[in-house]
């Protein structure tokens, strides 16, 4: 890179405005690296165009120089983003730092991410260095990628049990070297916000040439206080954030991404800095995550979990129902949620029992509703969740613990070479009708939805699929939920079954009998086959 590159590079960073908070993704580094959360080359190219979509101002693709894979990720990352700075992680030794540099050739902008340990207890066990060489190698190894990239950022490893002192000393060497951000890291989880706010604050009084850098956190969440103490870094003007999708990362995990973006939206007046996130796109980027890894998120989860957006309690759902901004802080269309989720069950009251009711094309009088709500009562007590076509059953008088009038007999399915898959299913009507069908699919759920939709003479457009474990062990009952668009408007249905493809065709039929419930005048024509 030319001098005159590198100066430009320095001046549009030291340029960035004060009200604005870069974020800095790791989730494909310090995320990949943890137990659990492992992802191959095209994992990590689909999860990075998804947080150059996201608006991510820097990724952190890899670490080079641990492995030939993620050195060719690093670089075929680098090679396809056009928006994002793209990053790579490297020691401060030789190596790793050509590796970083050649890795980047090809990026639009780049940055080499340099870490080195600086506290006594890393000193003395990790480096067996002394300050002076700390000092030394850092500045060595910054002059060296400065050739390499266009910007060069610094981390001193366990930054806040670093004596302060010390600290300061060598982030002013950082900076005469040339570094462009300087990154002080709770590497251990161990301060908390009033600590961290404090130790920014002194910073970026004592670093010489402070006001040519970003300050940079980057926290983990031993303590449970990541995003606490990123924010209080923010408020003690760090404008640089490092954080991962769904906070995955090393042990507890980083700071979230979601939850300092939104804080940082929700409470714009107190904390009077912005990001440049489509925070709309938080929900698909953490549902990818959770597809790409294999790792669900808990229902409780802050911003994109389960039941962020959900309200079971009765007294909750009236709040809802009566305004919004009751029990809500923010709308779930802003992080890309559709819409509130009232859950039915045995929490919830009359309110929002009649309001589903309605959406469901049911409208009792009081007095039917009372003895819908009695019937509700008692099914909610044995379930945890009372769905749709519970609700649907009871309103119509039926009971809601039997099946029909579709039932499943037989259900068979086969992969085939290529990716495709067969499935045939018999099905029985409550009429007495049986048929039979078979159909090819993508997969073995795609076959099977196919299967039942020749069966039944049903017309399902299928807008959502979701798969959870209800159960621990090797014979777990999985549940499948499905959405699904039928005469313009939605259907939901949900089966539990240790065979996910026997789950899927359940739900499949609890939409095909909840539409056939609600036109028992027109029942879907079946013919036999096989």
């Amino acid at each position: 890179m030319t001098p005159q590159n590198q100066q430009h590079a320095h001046n549009s960073i030291a340029g960035t405005a004060a009200d604005r908070v870069r974020i800095f993704d790791t989730t494909l580094r310090d995320g990949e690296q943890a137990p659990g959360f492992s992802m191959d080359r095209r994992a990590k190219l689909r999860m990075a165009h998804m947080l150059e979509a996201v608006g991510v101002d820097i990724i952190e693709a890899g670490f080079p120089q641990a492995s030939p894979d993620d050195f060719a990720a690093v670089a075929e990352i680098a090679t396809s983003l056009k928006t994002p700075t793209i990053c790579a992680l490297a020691r401060c030794q030789a190596g790793d730092i050509d590796s970083a540099g050649q890795a980047l050739e090809r990026a639009r902008h780049s940055r080499i991410h340099l870490f080195l340990s600086t506290s006594p207890l890393h000193r003395e066990h990790k480096l067996n260095m002394s300050k002076a060489q700390v000092i030394d190698t850092a500045v060595a190894a910054i002059e060296r990628a400065r050739k390499l990239c266009h910007e060069v950022e610094f981390s001193a490893e366990d930054a806040m049990r670093t004596e302060p002192d010390f600290l300061a000393e060598v982030f002013s060497a950082a900076v005469a070297a040339g570094a462009t951000t300087l990154n002080a890291p709770d590497t251990v989880g161990y301060m908390t916000p009033a600590e961290v706010a404090e130790r920014f604050t002194w910073l970026r009084q004592h670093v010489q040439g402070a006001d040519q850098v970003i300050f940079s956190s980057h926290c983990h969440d031993d303590l449970g206080m990541a995003v606490a103490n990123s924010l209080a870094a923010v408020s003690a003007g760090a404008r640089q954030v490092e954080c991962t999708i769904n906070g995955i990362g090393e042990r507890a995990g980083n700071a979230s991404l979601e939850e300092i973006v939104m804080a940082l939206k929700v409470r714009a007046p107190h904390f009077g800095v912005d990001t440049r996130i489509d925070t709309r796109k938080l929900y698909p980027a953490s549902r990818l995550l959770t597809q790409l890894t294999g790792q669900a998120m808990p229902r409780n989860k802050a911003i994109v979990g389960e039941n962020a957006f959900a309200h079971e309690s009765g007294i909750h759902q009236h709040g809802m129902l009566k305004h919004r901004g009751t029990y809500e802080i923010m709308r779930p269309q802003d992080v890309g949620i559709a819409e509130t989720k009232l859950v039915m069950g045995k929490h919830s009251g009359r309110a929002a029992l009649r309001q589903r009711l309605e959406t469901l094309g049911h409208t009792p009088d009081d007095a039917a509703l009372d003895a819908i709500f009695a019937r509700f009562k008692t099914l909610a007590d044995k379930k945890r969740e009372v769905h749709d076509e519970d609700l649907e059953a009871i309103a119509l008088g039926l009971d809601p613990d039997a099946a029909g009038p579709w039932r499943l007999v037989q259900l068979n399915t086969s992969t085939h070479l290529g990716g495709s898959a067969s499935a045939s299913v018999k099905l029985r009507h409550d009429d007495g009708r049986e048929t039979a069908e078979a159909a090819i699919g993508d997969g073995p759920v795609d076959a099977v939805l196919r299967a039942i939709e020749r069966a039944t003479g049903s017309d399902l457009q299928l807008t959502d699929f979701q798969v959870r474990a209800v159960s621990e062990g090797g014979d777990a009952q999985g549940q499948a939920q499905l959405t699904a668009r039928h005469a313009a408007r939605e259907w939901h249905g949900h089966g539990i079954s240790t065979d996910i493809v026997e789950a899927t065709a359940q739900a499949a039929l609890a939409i095909v009998n909840r539409i056939e419930r609600q036109t028992p005048a027109t029942p879907p024509v079946a013919v036999a086959h096989l």
